[in-house]
């Protein structure tokens, strides 16, 4: 695809670049190169291999640009290739990162963020207009299809994967309402482009304006959808004074397109704020839960914190998010957004090798994970079958004080006590080191064969360690085979 892409370069200016440079961000298989000249004038060459994603860029871009929409230009098309103006470096979601690091919303930022939202009801009124709607990319239409694939992704890429107990009839009957009234929303808004994907990290800064790419996912649909996609995007962190004052500078542009009293403009929109939230939950629950990338994580507090906000008449679906709150998940993911003068927290967990080592969500990816099945398994005897790591005779047997001679077979003579000792030496350093440098998590797990006996053991024995000797250090003590959890006891 690059050579492609560099060969079309070179056709249409009849000269090689003088530099090539992969840019990255795109979360598709499209490929993007800037491409410079001698004289340090410079094109991006996009190569996508999708056909239909192509054309439908494309023909958009020359929908839009014809409508006075700033997009790029696109200068020269062929194959599964095409050369773009070079729209610069700097993505308003590049400024806002500026504000949230600094503390302050700036007079430009916040001045471009104004322009945006009176531009969005321009580009949702006009970017129909002279488009054949068969060249979209994939639906033509806002439908009962997309919102059904949106909810069920935030079902089993989100809520699946934090391990919150779910009714699956009275969830689906919360789907059910929300489908029912979107699509009765969206009937009242025919003729409107949905951008889709519109999110300051498609909004480039170029000569002091916002210009808009990675438009090629629209569609016919309701216009609150991309003001609650702009305006609640996670990772933008916008105050809410400066959001209301946004919804306001929209909700007046748009009434040169679309009438709407004030009352059921914001019952509307709430409706697609909750919607959109879990459509986002879904997708980063995708790539922070299933595919464990870390820098998903943080959006997802932020998601479910701006969730907690929206307060509409599904009960049950806000009592599933109040209870993900309460899941190891939900607590680990809490710690990680909580880390400015937060002391260490140190997860422990006992398991079960049958059923897989304990997800880490607190993006570290790390800590330790013990293998407690080399002393021997007091599981094997009928007297302690429904017993666990925590009852006394478990204990006494993992200590070496069985009387039964029958209970130490010939080569089972690693007791619990000596195996913790390793345990301590490892771990204890670890905490320390971890204290003096100012992290916030450590995630231990205790594995054996059926996560009742020697784990938990070795689960509640180091919980308890590290509380006498570590009294600054909060401990979350979890036995997830036996379905019961135990904060920090100070």
């Amino acid at each position: 695809m690059v050579q492609e892409i560099k060969s079309l370069y070179i056709q249409f200016f009849g000269k090689n670049p003088v530099s090539e440079e992969r840019i990255g961000g795109s979360a598709s298989n499209r490929v993007y190169i800037r491409l410079t000249d001698s004289d340090g004038k410079s094109v991006i060459g996009v190569g996508c291999p999708d056909p239909l994603e192509k054309r439908a860029f494309c023909e958009l871009a020359d929908v839009l640009r014809s409508q006075g929409v700033r997009v790029p230009r696109v200068i020269v098309e062929q194959g599964n290739c095409y050369l773009q103006e070079d729209l610069g470096r700097t993505s308003l979601y590049d400024l806002i990162g500026r504000c949230q690091k600094s503390g302050t919303w700036d007079d430009e930022t916040v001045g471009l963020l104004h322009q945006v939202m009176r531009d969005l009801p321009e580009i949702q009124s006009k970017g129909l207009r002279g488009f054949d709607l068969t060249h979209c990319c994939r639906e033509q239409h806002f439908s009962a299809m997309n919102v059904r694939w949106d909810l069920n992704y935030f079902k089993y890429c989100f809520l699946k994967g934090t391990g919150v107990t779910i009714d699956e009839l009275r969830l689906q009957a919360d789907f059910d309402r929300l489908e029912e009234r979107l699509l009765s929303i969206a009937a009242s808004t025919n003729g409107f482009f949905l951008y889709r994907d519109f999110q300051s990290r498609n909004v480039m800064v170029h000569d002091g304006k916002p210009y808009y790419i990675d438009f090629q996912g629209g569609y016919e649909g309701p216009f609150y959808y991309d003001v609650a996609s702009f305006l609640w995007q996670a990772r933008a962190g916008y105050p809410t004074a400066l959001r209301e004052s946004l919804l306001d500078t929209y909700f007046n542009a748009l009434r040169e397109f679309f009438t709407v009293s004030a009352d059921d403009f914001r019952r509307n929109l709430e409706q697609f704020v909750l919607f959109r939230l879990l459509q986002v939950l879904g997708a980063y629950g995708l790539r922070g839960i299933v595919e464990r990338k870390a820098a998903f994580l943080s959006p997802i507090a932020q998601a479910l914190a701006m969730l907690r906000e929206v307060g509409l008449d599904y009960a049950y679906l806000h009592e599933v998010l109040r209870a993900v709150d309460e899941t190891p998940f939900g607590r680990s993911i809490a710690i990680g957004q909580n880390t400015e003068n937060a002391r260490l927290t140190v997860k422990i967990t006992s398991f079960s090798y049958k059923k897989g080592i304990p997800d880490d969500f607190s993006g570290n990816g790390g800590g330790f994970v013990f293998d407690c099945r080399a002393p021997h398994n007091p599981g094997r005897y009928a007297e302690y079958k429904h017993l666990t790591g925590l009852d006394q005779p478990v204990i006494d047997f993992l200590e070496g004080r069985d009387a039964n001679p029958e209970h130490r077979p010939i080569g089972c003579e690693l007791t619990m006590p000596q195996y913790m000792e390793h345990v301590y030496a490892l771990v204890d350093p670890a905490v320390e080191t971890y204290r003096r440098r100012g992290f916030t998590s450590l995630m231990v797990s205790f594995g054996c064969t059926g996560g009742q006996h020697r784990s938990v053991y070795g689960a509640q024995h180091l919980a308890d360690h590290i509380r006498a000797k570590f009294p600054d250090v909060e401990v979350v003590l979890r036995h997830r085979e036996q379905t019961f959890e135990l904060g920090d006891k100070k």
